[in-house]
């Protein structure tokens, strides 16, 4: 199924548009992979780390970058929707913080899918190249 599914090709965002944006955040030798768009924040996997944009306030000026090795995800967990809760959550948790990172996703993101990337880098520590292209 790939990104494209999970996220409907209007959420995903081509790595040459990612590194055109968010270039200056990559180290020597790390390479964008794929990234979505979810509502105003943007998930970013490159071949190293998970990079969550948080886009803040009303102008959407202040933006926090937060930054994920995949070797320190200890945990995580999705909740799917329900009837009533037209909302999934996906919790994840980093090195030994007890309160996990919670991103709300609606009912057009495949949640299952997202799992299924997540526990290639969790368990295999590479990413799912068969998965996105």
């Amino acid at each position: 199924m790939g990104f494209s599914g999970i996220f409907g090709n209007a959420g995903v965002v081509e790595p040459e548009k990612l590194e055109s944006d968010y270039g200056q955040l990559m180290c020597d030798g790390e390479t964008i992979e794929i990234g979505f768009v979810v509502i105003r924040d943007t998930f970013i996997f490159t071949n190293k780390r998970l990079i969550i944009v948080d886009v803040q306030g009303m102008t959407g000026k202040k933006r926090s970058y937060l930054s994920i090795p995949y070797s320190k995800i200890t945990k995580y967990s999705i909740e799917t929707s329900g009837h009533f809760d037209l909302d999934a959550e996906l919790k994840i948790w980093v090195g030994s913080d007890p309160q996990p990172i919670e991103k709300t996703f609606n009912k057009k993101v495949d949640i299952y899918e997202l799992q299924k990337v997540l526990s290639f880098l969790f368990f295999l520590g590479d990413f799912p190249v068969s998965i996105y292209r």
